[in-house]
Formats: structure tokens, C-alpha cells, sequence
């Protein structure tokens, strides 16, 4: 293999730069050729593809997003828009593609490998819900972000004897809030992967006041339901009077830290590795702190969950 290819995809993640680095500059030590494909599988498909040099990839690694920049494309779900896909990478004489992203990036990746073109896939996105991994680049800055929201938030809590709900992304997937919840001392979580009835959430809060408590802090997540319905809930049901702070898309962005850094970084240069050795149809993960692989169609059959002794820790602590 001497032409490579590197694309990201689907929501960005901050750590994208540095696997983009990683590849990149892995790959020119080993004396390949490198291409950038901007706008994800749109520009892929459109023929949007530039060589890139040690000099691009410069002066990224603390940068949040994606040099490559992301796009959404339907037309790539269809096995039209794959072929043409396949026929830009081969018109330049590419080899072998690393994809950058999430579900989506990957099923793409997928729809590639399984027309014979050889695909490694990099778990980037920052809801940490792709299996086969610990950790996807980018949770580790997000959950950084809304730490400090909550920190923040909290003192205005303290202040006025408040009740906040912040709701924070993470798609189907509760480890934003998990993680968050936990890290930021909040009285209740709320995630998808486990239910917890309007009561629940009602009697952790009276047991808190009972004991003196004045202010909550409840972290939801997205995929459990929106803050301004639990807000609106509390207020007829019980008459309590809460604050809402939806988190949005600051949690997206930033410079990302150390450990998504070396994360993306060591995943990149993996990824290369896998090409070098003829290896496709493959995606990087780091289980138990040791870079792994896996056959990128059979891991997309299982589903990645949360780790539920935190969700139980998150009771016993905020008692």
C-alpha cells in the first residue's frame, strides 16, 4: 500500500484533529502517500480530495473540530453514492481509507469494506457509544465541558435555593450524563438505560430537603426526554419550581484534553498500522487501557452500554 486516505464524519468531536495528525504524519514516517477528503462522505463522493503534507497537519492537535470538516449525505446510504465514492479514491489512486466518526461514519465504512475497499474506522464522537471501545475521542472533553457547567450552575443553586435540570447530549446513550452526574455531585441522573419514574426522581429530592437540603442539581439526558418537560412535570404534579439549562453545543467544541489527545493519537497511528499490515474492514478501540480491533461489521451487532456500577454508585453517593 503506498495512498491513503483520511475523512471525518458526522458530528465533530475535539480530538479529530489530532487522529487526523496521527495518521497523517504515521504514515508519511512509513513513506505513504496521504489524502485529505473534506465534507466527510459528500466531498468523497464529489471528488473533494487533497494531498496532504507534515505542514497541514501542523498546529492542530489542541484544536476542537475538524480541519477536514463534516457533512451529512444521504446520497452515500445509497449503493449509487457508494460507488462513486469507490471510483474518487480509485481515480486517485488511494488504497485504503481511515474514517473518523460515529455510528454513521462507521455503517459507511461498512457499506465500503463490503465492496472490497479496504476501511479502518476510528470511533470519534463524544456520546461514547460505539462498541467495541472504553472511550471514543472526544467524551473525555465533553464530559470536561459539562462538568464545568454544572460546577457553575450549582453555585447560582446555592444561591437562590434552586432546583436545576441540565440536559446534556449524548444521543441514545446516557455516559455523558453518568459520567457528569457523578463528577459534578448531582443529586439525580437520568438515563436512558434506566428508568426512573417522575416519583423517583420527586422522593430523592424530598429526602434531600428533609435532611436540610436546599438546592439539586439534575443532569438528564437527552435521549431519556427533554429538560422543559421534566421541568413542566415537577410544576403540576408536585408544585415544585425548577431551573432549566440545556447545554447544547458548547459540549461539541474546545480544545481537547490530554487524554483525547494521546486517545486519537495512538488510534490514528493504529490505524495506519492496520493498512500497512493489509488489514481492512477493521476499527480501533482501547479496552482495559490496550489498544484493540475489531471486524468493523460484526462489532456494529452489539451494542455499547454504559457502565451500570456507576449509575448504582450515583444513588449511593447523592443520598
Amino acid at each position: 500500500m503506498k495512498r491513503i486516505a483520511v475523512l471525518t464524519s458526522g458530528g465533530d468531536a475535539p480530538g479529530m484533529n489530532a487522529a487526523v495528525r496521527a495518521v497523517v504524519r504515521k504514515a508519511i514516517y512509513h513513506g505513504l502517500e496521504v489524502y485529505g477528503v473534506y465534507q466527510g462522505y459528500s466531498g468523497l463522493i464529489n471528488g473533494n480530495i487533497k494531498k496532504l503534507d507534515l505542514g497541514s497537519v501542523g498546529d492542530i492537535i489542541h484544536r476542537g473540530g475538524t480541519i477536514l470538516h463534516s457533512a451529512r449525505c444521504l446520497e452515500f446510504k445509497t449503493e449509487e453514492g457508494q460507488l462513486k465514492g469507490i471510483e474518487q479514491l480509485k481515480k486517485h489512486g488511494i488504497e485504503g481509507l481511515v474514517v473518523i466518526g460515529g455510528d454513521g461514519s462507521y455503517q459507511g465504512a461498512v457499506k465500503l469494506t463490503e465492496k472490497g475497499f479496504p476501511c479502518i474506522g476510528l470511533p470519534g464522537t463524544i456520546d461514547n457509544d460505539i462498541p467495541g471501545t472504553d472511550y471514543t475521542i472526544g467524551f473525555d472533553t465533553a464530559l470536561n465541558t459539562v462538568v464545568r457547567a454544572i460546577d457553575q450552575i450549582r453555585d447560582t443553586a446555592t444561591s437562590h435555593d434552586r432546583t436545576f435540570i441540565i440536559e446534556v447530549m449524548g444521543r441514545h446513550a446516557g455516559d455523558i450524563a453518568l459520567w457528569a452526574g457523578v463528577a459534578g455531585g448531582a443529586e439525580t441522573v437520568l438515563i436512558p438505560e434506566k428508568t426512573d419514574s417522575l416519583e423517583d426522581v420527586w422522593n430523592r429530592l424530598q429526602n434531600g430537603v428533609q435532611r436540610g437540603k436546599k438546592h439539586s442539581i439534575i443532569v438528564l439526558a437527552e435521549g431519556v426526554g427533554k429538560a422543559d418537560d421534566l421541568a413542566r412535570d415537577l410544576k403540576e404534579k408536585f408544585g415544585l419550581e425548577t431551573r432549566v439549562s440545556v447545554l447544547g453545543h458548547i459540549q461539541r467544541g474546545g480544545s481537547p484534553t490530554g487524554f483525547d489527545r494521546v486517545l486519537a493519537s495512538r488510534f490514528g497511528a493504529k490505524a495506519v498500522e492496520l493498512l500497512l499490515e493489509g488489514k481492512g474492514g477493521r476499527c480501533v478501540g482501547i479496552v482495559n487501557g490496550e489498544l484493540v480491533d475489531h471486524d468493523i461489521i460484526e462489532i456494529l451487532k452489539e451494542k455499547s452500554e454504559p457502565t451500570m456500577d456507576l449509575y448504582t454508585l450515583s444513588k449511593q453517593l447523592s443520598i
